[in-house]
């Protein structure tokens, strides 16, 4: 029988807290390298399985589509089945997904094993700071956040890295065997960390009409913009219907009894505001996290290798960075730290905009430097500021919320800028001089004013937060 969370307490003593820190962090990593390391890989599935940018771009939106709705069903989970088999499910379909997805006979299939590792990803990444919030002292949870972003922020630097030189070497289906090891070394540790956790029968059933009416609002939305340039009637269908659902989607839950999203959050003025640049923040960062590798190979001609490796320094950078912003989260006020992270990562995306063939490769990683530095400011402060004044009971709520704004704006990015990539690489045919390079550069503009945008409204959460100071 498995231990319970005051015998594993009493085995491994204070200690506890942080090992089972670090299996999350493990998990996280995991999720997030299946995330972004595709992306390098991008121009090779093209290629295979013949997809223009605006096909292209659902290998990373429907991954990140259903990470997005996955996410409001993690406190219903975790209340549900418990800390243990919650995690191990996910785990173990992520490595159904990674297995599978590497196995992939055709298009529909590898966007099938996408969206079940999606599904996965989105149930994990609430949880940490659920962890943090619950388990830590408030004098703790910086240097609790710091140690999970920095073990975290290896990832995102080591994916591209690790992804170029594997589709280089062995092909586009290697990056999904990779995610292998990393599923059963998360799964060894949460069967000897974690508490089974009893199945609660009096648990609240899941609300399945709000995730329905979620799905297809943001399915409406997303197909709507990708039919926007090639079928404007049917886009403008597609877009009302998802604005109608989400309409709906946010009436029912003032009303239900059970919701997903608990809307007495954002009555919270930091919170409000939190979430608010929570989204426009990733739009801007998922979208360029889309774009850069297609950049590097198809504006730049870099091979798979030389495109994911821009980003490695950058890493080594961000992981020092997070480390400095968690410790600034309890000594700065948190609208400061998040307006300047983001300035900075506006400022990467606009520099970025200014690339040519001439621009050398150090210039390039050294631009990539300032963006992580902007996400290393950003990653610590932006989920503690806006959950810190919130009530106890609302914590996992809350951190799946900010997570959905996080992804949902995520998935909507990485759909944007395929689409408006596709469309200006029409604009400026590749073979017309440098007009090749142009649509990339009017691309990576509007990432850095959508970016802008957080900035404004990071800015808001100092108001929010006098307020709620006042009261």
């Amino acid at each position: 029988m498995a231990p319970t969370r005051e015998e594993l307490v009493a085995r491994h003593g204070e200690r506890y807290k942080w090992l089972v820190l670090l299996t999350v962090m493990l998990g996280s990593m995991a999720a997030i390298m299946s995330s972004t390391i595709v992306n390098v890989a991008v121009p090779d599935l093209s290629r295979h399985f013949s997809l223009g940018q605006e096909r292209a771009q659902w290998v990373s939106a429907a991954f990140m589509l259903s990470m997005t709705l996955s996410m409001l069903t993690t406190p219903w989970l975790l209340q549900r089945f418990g800390m243990r088999r919650t995690y191990a499910g996910t785990m173990l379909l992520l490595l159904f997904g990674g297995v599978f997805g590497g196995l992939s006979i055709n298009y529909p299939m590898l966007l099938a094993m996408r969206v079940a590792e999606g599904l996965a990803c989105g149930i994990v990444q609430p949880i940490p700071a659920i962890i943090i919030m619950r388990s830590f002292e408030r004098s703790e949870q910086g240097r609790a956040m710091g140690m999970f972003g920095f073990g975290v922020v290896l990832a995102p630097a080591l994916g591209p890295s690790v992804g170029g030189f594997l589709v280089e070497h062995f092909g586009w289906r290697s990056i999904f065997f990779i995610m292998v090891p990393f599923c059963i070394a998360v799964l060894a540790m949460a069967h000897r960390l974690m508490p089974a956790g009893a199945r609660e029968s009096n648990s609240q059933p899941l609300d399945w009409r709000g995730l329905l009416l979620a799905a297809i609002a943001v399915v409406g939305i997303l197909n709507g913009l990708v039919q926007a340039r090639t079928n404007p009637a049917l886009a403008a269908l597609l877009i009302l219907i998802g604005l109608a659902c989400l309409v709906g989607f946010i009436v029912y839950q003032l009303r239900t009894s059970n919701p997903l999203m608990n809307m007495s959050l954002f009555r919270y003025p930091q919170f409000a505001m939190g979430a608010l640049v929570a989204f426009i923040y990733g739009m801007g960062l998922f979208g360029s996290t889309y774009l850069l590798p297609v950049y590097m190979q198809l504006g730049l001609h870099y091979a798979p290798s030389r495109a994911g490796l821009v980003l490695l320094p950058a890493g080594g950078v961000l992981a020092v960075t997070i480390w400095l912003g968690a410790r600034l989260v309890d000594r700065v006020p948190t609208h400061i730290v998040v307006s300047a992270g983001v300035a900075l990562l506006a400022l990467s995306f606009a520099l970025m905009a200014l690339g040519s063939p001439d621009t050398s490769y150090l210039t390039l990683m050294a631009w990539a430097i300032i963006g992580r530095i902007g996400l290393g400011l950003v990653l610590p402060a932006l989920s503690l500021g806006a959950m810190r004044g919130v009530d106890t009971g609302l914590i996992a709520q809350g951190s799946s919320t900010i997570n959905f704004l996080r992804q949902l704006g995520g998935a909507i990015g990485v759909s944007m800028v395929g689409i408006v990539l596709e469309w200006r690489m029409t604009a400026h045919p590749a073979g017309a001089g440098s007009h090749g390079l142009r649509a990339f550069d009017e691309t990576f503009l509007l990432i850095a004013v959508i970016s802008i945008l957080a900035v404004l409204a990071a800015w808001r959460m100092r108001a929010a937060r006098v307020g709620i100071d006042t009261v």
